[in-house]
């Protein structure tokens, strides 16, 4: 699913209207249709609506709603606020629309004609949409402050009132939607974490904006979904052997950290790789060979990795679960680095290695894979105001180094060295927990082996890790799943992308 910037949803819209054709005021009563049967068919007709429209094209849609919701005798009040430029030609027809079946529309000049709210009142907010461009102020931010004060469900149409569509919005003044019910596809606002308060569930209604406009405009941002995931998957070969699938490498583990070994390679085996050798302290040897005991394991020094293992003749490497922060630390990753041009995965303590020592940043192979969650991005390539900047200086750092990175979060967000960014769309909170990012690296270092590209690599054991972890919720529990659940549903995983 593309991510068009707020620009051009507003030319979708004027494509479809030009080549559907249809009227825009049509194209609005779609839009409020859609929204009025999703209110109905929730049960939300059973409560009082208090509607607040805006002068623009969203609060047409509030006005559109409002008559839809009357005429399946809804209680609704509507408030236009008056303070603000002149209504729109559609929020006009609307408002004139509404008036032949509804008294019940007050017109707010000032805070003393803020209604009051009641508990079991539900709010649409349909004041400003995409179009928004500068931070509410005046009585504007006083009207979204009085209803973000209410004890409510607040229902929030395209956009909660205040947010930007493609720039950060922390600091201003936003409604706190419980819900938010947008169109046709997600905007990028909604999938970035410092907006979670403000948006609520997001639904998406779909209004039957032309395919075209979609499939020939270029965007800067995808949500990846489960098409792009089967255009990318292999299935296996009838006459395929284990060498057909590659061999990994896995460099992980230290003393009182073998856990991470353990679930990157029980994860690395279960994404299909055909051998896996993992490098790893003496220490680890018998919890290794014990647990994982289709692994092949080289073992040097006692407690942590020290000499450099010969890995050019493996297919994939990773590196980094539970290795520790050690001095040797430096040497290892720069010898490593030094013996293969191919890309590897790279993640945790190898990534803090290189955060404490600037030097190995610039050779690392290219396409490599990182897989940094917010802090380590931090310690990489520096501090960020907000979220908008933090994708825009993952982008930048994927392009000076060739590398791709995989910033870890709700819609992990992967940038590539050719400037495309992608979002994740599968995974739940209950994946936060300890060990969840060593199972994802183990799966990416299984897929890398296997032949996929990197960026391939990346988009589908992202997908394939989050979708273990959506099936593992259901079985377990969001609160009471952990790491290990992860990678015993990856076999579930695989089934459902391949139906």
């Amino acid at each position: 699913m593309k991510i068009f910037s707020a620009a051009q949803i507003k030319n979708w819209d004027a494509f479809t209207i030009a080549h559907e054709p249809v009227t825009s005021i049509d194209l609005m009563e779609r839009a409020a249709t859609a929204c009025c049967k999703w209110l109905i068919g929730k049960n939300f007709g059973l409560f009082h609506f208090r509607i607040f429209c805006g002068k623009g094209n969203n609060g047409g849609d509030g006005l559109a709603i409002a008559r839809m919701l009357i005429q399946h005798h809804c209680n609704v009040s509507v408030y236009i606020p008056e303070f603000g430029k002149a209504g729109s030609d559609d929020f006009q027809t609307n408002l004139a629309r509404l008036h032949e079946c509804s008294t019940d529309i007050h017109f707010i000049q000032s805070a003393e004609y803020f209604p009051e709210i009641n508990d079991t009142d539900v709010i649409i907010d349909a004041l400003f949409g995409t179009g928004l461009n500068k931070p509410l102020e005046g009585m504007n931010s006083t009207l979204v402050e009085h209803i973000n004060r209410s004890n409510t469900t607040i229902i929030s149409i395209d956009m909660p009132s205040g947010l930007f569509a493609d720039k950060s919005s922390k600091g201003n003044t936003v409604i706190n939607a419980a819900l938010t019910l947008s169109f046709q596809n997600h905007k990028l606002a909604f999938l970035l974490p410092e907006n979670e308060e403000h948006l609520g569930e997001v639904h998406l209604l779909h209004i039957g904006l032309h395919k075209d406009f979609e499939n020939n405009e270029p965007a800067d941002f995808e949500l990846v979904d489960k098409e792009l995931i089967r255009s990318i998957y292999k299935t296996r070969k009838k006459f395929s052997h284990k060498g057909t699938y590659g061999h990994a490498a896995l460099l992980c583990g230290s003393y009182g950290m073998m856990g991470a070994a353990v679930l990157t390679a029980q994860a690395c085996l279960r994404s299909g790789v055909g051998k896996l050798t993992a490098f790893i302290p003496e220490c680890g040897y018998n919890i290794l060979q014990t647990a994982v005991p289709e692994a092949l394991c080289m073992v040097e020094n006692e407690k942590y990795l020290l000499a450099t293992p010969d890995i050019k003749k493996f297919d994939a490497v990773g590196i980094g679960p539970g290795m520790g922060m050690h001095a040797s630390n430096k040497d290892l990753l720069a010898t490593v680095f030094q013996q293969t041009n191919k890309p590897m995965v790279i993640d945790a303590d190898a990534l803090n290695t290189i955060a404490e020592n600037r030097a190995p940043l610039k050779s690392i192979p290219a396409a490599s894979i990182l897989t940094p969650h917010p802090k380590e991005f931090e310690r990489l390539f520096g501090k960020t105001e907000n979220d908008f900047e933090r994708l825009e200086l993952a982008l930048q750092k994927s392009k000076e180094h060739n590398i791709n990175i995989l910033l870890k979060g709700h819609y992990s967000f992967l940038s590539t060295p050719e400037g495309n960014g992608y979002f994740n769309s599968t995974g739940n909170a209950g994946m936060a927990t300890a060990g969840s990012g060593d199972v994802l690296t183990g799966i990416l270092t299984g897929l890398l082996a296997q032949g996929y590209s990197p960026v391939h690599t990346a988009l589908l054991g992202t997908y394939l890790h989050g979708l273990a972890g959506d099936i593992a919720a259901v079985k377990y529990s969001q609160e009471s799943m952990i790491a290990g659940d992860i990678t015993d549903c990856l076999s579930e995983s695989f089934k459902q992308i391949a139906l």
